[in-house]
């Protein structure tokens, strides 16, 4: 089953002499056609990729070069388009049936295969081809998938971006049972997501989010207004422009992700720990780009704490926003705005966000003290120090001035002027 596995993807340019280009484009158009073909069949009676297979297969195999394995890759491509537009027709989403332009082609173990030579070997319409991955001499996030046994290829993507062509190579591994357990008594990095900022970390890093906002905003409108249009020139500037919008945020979300991995590293952490995606769309009022951002994010922070042992989880968000990170507090009031929090109880006043972070980390941290099977002694990473429920603040040796959110103890009053500084 899907759920047994953790599914990660490595995005490599391939090196093609002329020859291999033209076999490639040809597979390419092939691939669009059959797509075509298969949804063409299929749009008004079924959607299963089986159905899809079985209605489609041998009319594929005569009216296009796609061998016998693109062929079936094809139709199951078809059946999802299908699936994705009847699930937003659903939801009460305009939709028309799919066209398929985008230069795109899909490969899986049958159609691909990886070599200990930095090579991989592609079917396409006509004949096999070898060509060399054009790998990062340095220590590039592919490598720990190349160079693993633990992860094998699954189902990947080739995309032509001009004269280049890039292979989304699909990698998963079983889920491990054995997991270290090292946030018992380990330390935790809250993380919030949101819009004004798209992450910010109990450690106080911000990551701003105005830019993306603005460009996935951009992206939403001429999404809707194409799909409203619905005609066929429309669907293809739609794949155009879908192409690049989302190649843009994709980038920002590695940059993001690094630097979320990096504060997690700083301070020591074992775990990070987000709010659960799943409540995300109530957050970014239902859109689509953002929804898609935030998943993207947390993938790519998953695999980049791997590599150095730290876990990545998720809790449920209900009340983080509006909760008071020191005394527990919990109050629409407490929101007067969306960047300030303010609670009107002990007084306390902070970024809204950073507030949602460390609500969130010691979410975590208290789920542990409940759990039987660990100690209680998980400890939140802040600026300047580490707070637990129990045990309160405890500075770092270094002597960093600790915030004043910072120093007090978690879940007890705000001081009073007669208490020590």
């Amino acid at each position: 089953m899907a759920d047994d596995y953790v599914y990660r993807t490595a995005i490599t340019r391939l090196e093609v002499s002329d020859e291999q280009r033209a076999l490639l484009e040809g597979t390419i158009s092939e691939w669009k056609r059959g797509c075509q073909i298969a949804t063409d069949l299929a749009w008004n009676c079924c959607r299963a990729k089986s159905d899809v297979q079985s209605l489609a297969y041998d009319t594929l195999r005569e009216e296009t070069g796609l061998g016998s394995q693109h062929a079936v890759l094809a139709t199951h491509h078809a059946a999802q388009a299908i699936t994705g537009c009847v699930e937003r027709r659903s939801r009460g989403e305009k939709t028309s049936k799919p066209r398929f332009t985008a230069p795109t082609v899909k490969y899986d173990s049958r159609t691909l295969t990886l070599f200990d030579d930095e090579t991989v070997s592609l079917s396409t319409t006509e004949a096999r081809i070898r060509c060399p991955l054009a790998l990062p001499e340095d220590d590039g996030y592919q490598w720990q998938f190349l160079d693993s046994e633990r992860w094998e290829v699954t189902e990947s993507t080739l995309t032509a971006d001009g004269d280049d062509y890039f292979l989304h190579l699909g990698f998963r591994r079983p889920k491990s049972n054995d997991q270290p357990n090292t946030a018992e008594d380990g330390t935790v990095l809250g993380v919030d997501l949101g819009v004004e900022n798209i992450a910010v970390t109990s450690t106080a890093r911000f990551f701003s989010g105005r830019e993306l906002h603005h460009t996935l905003s951009e992206f939403e409108e001429t999404r809707a207004g194409l799909q409203r249009t619905g005609t066929r020139s429309a669907h293809r500037t739609l794949e155009q422009a879908s192409g690049r919008q989302l190649r843009t945020v994709r980038d920002e979300m590695h940059r993001v992700s690094k630097g979320i991995v990096t504060e997690a590293v700083r301070y020591e952490c074992d775990r990070i720990v987000f709010e659960d995606l799943t409540h995300i769309r109530k957050r970014t009022d239902d859109a689509w780009g953002h929804r898609w951002a935030y998943r993207k994010l947390y993938q790519f922070v998953e695999y980049k704490a791997e590599r150095h042992g730290i876990a990545v989880e998720q809790v449920d968000p209900a009340d983080t926003s509006k909760r008071c990170g020191e005394c527990g507090f919990v109050s629409d009031a407490n929101r007067p705005t969306r960047e300030r929090f303010e609670c009107r109880a002990c007084e306390t006043g902070a970024n809204a966000d950073y507030n949602a972070a460390k609500n969130i980390g010691l979410r975590y941290v208290r789920r542990g003290q409940q759990s039987s099977r660990r100690t209680g002694d998980g400890q939140l990473a802040l600026k300047s120090g580490t707070v637990t429920p129990n045990s309160g603040f405890t500075a770092y040796p270094d002597g960093f001035e600790a915030e004043f959110t910072d120093k007090r103890r978690c879940g007890t009053r705000p001081p009073t002027p007669s208490d020590p500084a």
